[in-house]
């Protein structure tokens, strides 16, 4: 196999853990998956897909970048919680990821709810923050996915039309 073969396969597979990171916060999903398209884009000579374009993806993958933090924080920050809550989330994040699916859900209610816990003792403002936190969480994934997506569909487009 030669070079180009393989970074080919080196750009389709960061383009699929790209878009498992999405979902998995354990992987930097939306820079992985703009960096295979990046690399796609290069291998091809940008004759199929511009530099214009590779911009817009690197835009986009900014965008999601930051929905991923601003989401969650604000979420939580909106509910009145702590700084030790959204610290919570955040760990319960990445500890319910070894939980499955139902784990990346439920890990970051239940670490901002832990994390609020610790600082005021408070039964309804845990639930409030853990509520936030997941809510925050199933936001930032919905904007993420989208915005996914919706670079693969403009690197497709650039590449086949």
């Amino acid at each position: 196999m030669d070079t180009t073969s393989l970074l080919w396969v080196g750009a389709l597979m960061a383009v699929a853990l790209g878009l498992a990171g999405v979902v998995l916060p354990l992987l930097p999903g939306t820079p992985l998956l703009f960096g295979g398209l990046w690399l796609a884009a290069w291998l091809d000579g940008y004759s199929r897909v511009s530099m214009l374009t590779v911009g817009v993806l690197a835009v986009m993958a900014l965008l999601a970048w930051v929905a991923d933090y601003a989401a969650a924080a604000l979420g939580v920050r909106r509910a009145g919680a702590s700084g030790r809550a959204m610290a919570g989330a955040a760990i319960g994040a990445v500890l319910g990821a070894f939980a499955g699916l139902p784990g990346l859900i439920v890990g970051p209610v239940l670490g901002a709810m832990a994390g609020e816990w610790s600082v005021r003792r408070h039964a309804g403002q845990a639930t409030r923050a853990g509520i936030a936190a997941g809510l925050g969480f199933v936001i930032a994934v919905a904007a993420k996915l989208g915005l996914a997506l919706g670079m693969l569909g403009v690197f497709a487009f650039s590449y086949f039309v």
